[in-house]
C-alpha cells in the first residue's frame, strides 16, 4: 500500500505497517501515540491508521476489535477537536469511521497531507516539541531546524518576499543587474520599463522595495538572492552554496572535469549568474534536430527548454537556509538537480496535477519575466513528459530526511538510451514544413528503392503498395503547397508589419505587436504571418490572457483583440 487512496480495508492482514500505514490496539482506550502518528501523517504525505488492529512479532497484523466502538470514536473526535491536544484537525467527518472486519469492529482514520498553512500539525501546546513526521521507519520527532522551515512556509507571502532593512541597494552586483536588463529589453523591446533607472526597475520586477518608514529602497530576499554579492548573501542565508559539478569520463578516480561554485570568490555568486554560467554546460551536449523556426534553425528544442526549467524549479524551491547548498551534476549517465527542502506541495500534486507552489515565488516570477521557468504550474510534468518521450525512461523525483534535514533531488537519467530524434520532433509547438516534405521524400525514396530490388513474384503479391506510394506523392505534392500559401498569405499582409517584426526576437512579442497592430486578424492569419501553427500561436494567445495582457472583444468572427500595455 503506497497511498492512503491505494487502502483496502478488506486487505489489511496481507499488509504491514509502513510510512502510509499504522496500526494500534486501542483495547484500553486511544493511546497517546495515536496523536503523534496523527502528527507525522499529517506532517508528511498522509496515511491511515487504524484502531483495533495489533502487529504481531512477525510483523504480521491481528484483528483484535474494540470493545465499545462508538465510545472510542466519540473519544477521538472529542480530542482531535481539543486544542490543548493537538494544534489543528484537518480531518472531515468522513474520514474517521467505524467498520467491521473479520466481524469485529475497527475504527479506519485517513489523515491527508496536512496543506502548507496549517502545518506544523503538532502535539500538545509547543510545536518544538510536539511535531512529528513519518518515514519507513515510523513516527519520529522534528528537529528545530525541519519545524522552522513549516513554520516559514505556512505563510501566505512567500519568504522571499521580506524586506532586508539592514542592506541597501549597493549589495547588487551592477555586472548581473546589467545581464538581467539586457535579457529582458531583448525578449520585451518596447516595455516602458526599460526607460527606468535601475532602482526604480529594480523595484518594479520585485528586487527592491521602499520602506515606509526611511524612503529608502532596501533589498527584498529574492532581489538578494539573485543580484547580491555571495559574501552578502551569506549574512542572511550563513548555509547558502551554490555547486556546479561536471564529470563525463566513468574512471572512478575522477572526481569532476569541471566546476563553479558560488564561494570560489572570481565571479558574484549569486542565483542568476549562476543561471546564466550553468545553463549553457548543462546543454552544451544535447542532440539539436534539423528544424526551423520561420527562417532561421530553431536549436532551443525541448531537451534545452526541460534542462532549463530543472534547473530553475531547482532554484525556486531551495530553502537556502537549509544545509548542503544547491548541487548540480552532468554526468555520463544524466543530470541531476537537488536543493535542501522537501516540496510545498505533495509529490502526487506536483506530478499529476501541475500543482505550482514554489517556496521562492518572487524570485520565479523575475526568472520568468526573462523567459526562464513556467509560471502556469506545468514544469515538473513538463519535464517527465519531455524526458520519458525523448529518452523512454522515467526521470526520478525524491524527498529525502537526514539527520533533520530535507532533501529534494530530481535525476534525469540516460539509462543508455540515444535520444530519439523523431519524438523530439512531435514535441516541437510548431510544424517544420521542410523537414516534413523531406521524411516524406525520405520515405518515398526507401520504398521506391524496396520495390525495385524485389522479385516479379513478389511485387505482383504485395498490390496495396502501390496505393500507399501514391498517397506519399501525393502528400509531396500538397505540402510544398502549403508552404506557398503561407509565402503567400505573408506576402499580403501589410510590408510595414512584416518588416517590423523582422526586428522583434520572441514569437511571444511578434503575436503582441501583429495583434495590436491588426486587431480583427486572426489566428491563423497570425501563424502564416510568423511561420508557427494554429496551435503554437492559440498557446501564446491563451498564456497571454491569463497574464490579463490579451483580451478579445466581440465574436470570433468579427471580434477584435485588445492589447493592454503590461506584462
Amino acid at each position: 500500500m503506497k497511498t492512503t487512496e491505494s487502502f483496502s480495508l478488506e486487505l489489511l492482514t496481507t499488509y504491514k505497517e509502513n510510512s502510509r500505514l499504522e496500526v494500534k490496539s486501542a483495547r484500553g482506550g486511544l493511546p497517546n501515540s495515536l496523536w503523534e502518528s496523527y502528527s507525522a501523517f499529517a506532517n508528511s504525505e498522509g496515511g491511515v491508521i487504524v484502531l483495533g488492529v495489533n502487529e504481531n512479532r512477525n510483523g504480521h497484523l491481528v484483528v483484535e476489535g474494540l470493545e465499545d466502538v462508538r465510545k472510542t470514536l466519540k473519544d477521538f473526535w472529542n480530542t482531535v477537536n481539543n486544542r490543548q491536544k493537538v494544534s489543528s484537525n484537518i480531518l472531515t467527518d468522513s474520514m474517521a469511521a467505524a467498520e467491521k472486519l473479520e466481524g469485529k469492529d475497527i475504527i479506519v482514520i485517513h489523515v491527508p497531507r496536512a496543506e502548507r498553512t496549517s502545518r506544523p500539525v503538532y502535539v500538545g501546546a509547543d510545536p518544538r516539541t510536539g511535531t512529528y513526521r513519518r518515514n519507513f521507519e515510523g513516527d519520529y520527532h522534528c528537529s528545530l531546524e525541519e519545524v522552522s522551515l513549516m513554520i516559514r512556509d505556512s505563510a501566505l507571502v512567500t519568504d522571499d518576499n521580506k524586506l532586508l532593512t539592514d542592506l541597501d541597494i549597493s549589495v547588487f552586483c551592477p555586472d548581473t543587474v546589467r545581464s538581467y536588463r539586457n535579457i529582458f529589453k531583448l525578449i520585451r523591446q518596447n516595455h516602458l520599463w526599460n526607460q527606468e533607472e535601475d532602482a526604480i526597475f529594480l523595484r518594479r520586477i520585485g528586487a527592491v522595495r521602499e520602506d515606509k518608514d526611511s524612503g529608502k529602497f532596501h533589498p527584498t530576499v529574492a532581489g538578494l538572492l539573485m543580484f547580491g554579492y555571495e559574501y552578502e548573501i551569506t549574512t542572511v542565508f550563513p548555509n547558502y552554496f551554490l555547486d556546479y559539478q561536471e564529470n563525463r569520463s566513468n574512471g572512478i578516480y575522477a572526481r569532476w572535469t569541471d566546476r563553479i561554485t558560488s564561494q570560489s570568490g572570481d565571479w558574484s555568486g549569486n542565483v542568476f549568474d549562476f543561471i546564466l554560467r550553468v545553463i549553457p554546460k548543462l546543454q552544451s551536449d544535447l542532440k539539436v534536430p534539423f528544424m526551423f523556426k520561420g527562417n532561421f534553425r530553431d536549436e532551443d528544442t525541448p531537451l534545452h527548454k526541460t534542462v532549463r526549467e530543472a534547473t530553475v524549479n531547482m532554484l525556486a524551491n531551495a530553502d537556502f537556509y537549509g544545509r548542503r547548498g544547491v548541487v548540480v551534476q552532468k554526468s555520463a549517465e544524466g543530470f541531476k538537480f537537488a536543493n535542501p527542502g522537501c516540496m510545498r506541495v505533495s509529490l502526487d500534486e506536483a506530478l499529476q496535477n501541475s500543482a505550482s507552489d514554489p517556496r521562492n515565488g518572487v524570485m520565479m516570477k523575475m526568472l520568468a519575466m526573462v523567459e526562464y521557468g513556467e509560471r502556469a504550474g506545468s514544469g515538473l510534468q513538463g519535464i517527465f513528459n519531455t524526458w520519458q518521450s525523448v529518452y523512454h525512461c522515467t526521470p526520478k523525483l525524491e524527498v529525502t530526511t537526514s539527520g533533520g534535514v530535507d532533501r529534494t533531488t530530481l535525476t534525469l537519467g540516460f539509462e543508455r538510451q540515444q535520444p530519439d530524434i523523431k519524438a523530439m520532433k512531435r514535441l516541437y509547438d510548431y510544424p517544420d514544413e521542410i523537414s516534413q516534405v523531406n521524411d516524406i521524400l525520405e520515405s518515398y525514396g526507401k520504398i521506391r528503392s524496396n520495390l525495385e530490388n524485389l522479385s516479379d513474384s513478389k511485387k505482383e503479391s504485395i498490390q496495396e503498395t502501390p496505393k500507399s506510394i501514391q498517397e506519399a506523392a501525393d502528400s509531396i505534392q500538397e505540402a510544398p503547397k502549403s508552404i506557398q500559401e503561407t509565402a503567400n498569405s505573408i506576402q499580403e499582409t501589410p510590408k510595414s508589419i512584416q518588416d517590423s517584426i523582422q526586428e522583434i526576437k520572441t514569437n511571444r512579442d511578434k503575436v503582441l505587436y501583429i495583434l495590436s497592430k491588426k486587431p480583427s486578424i486572426t489566428l491563423d492569419e497570425v501563424a502564416k504571418i510568423i511561420g508557427l501553427s494554429r496551435i503554437g500561436v492559440q498557446k501564446i494567445a491563451s498564456k497571454l490572457r491569463a497574464e490579463d495582457i490579451l483580451s478579445r472583444k466581440g465574436s470570433t468572427k468579427s471580434g477584435e483583440w485588445i492589447v493592454k500595455d503590461r506584462i
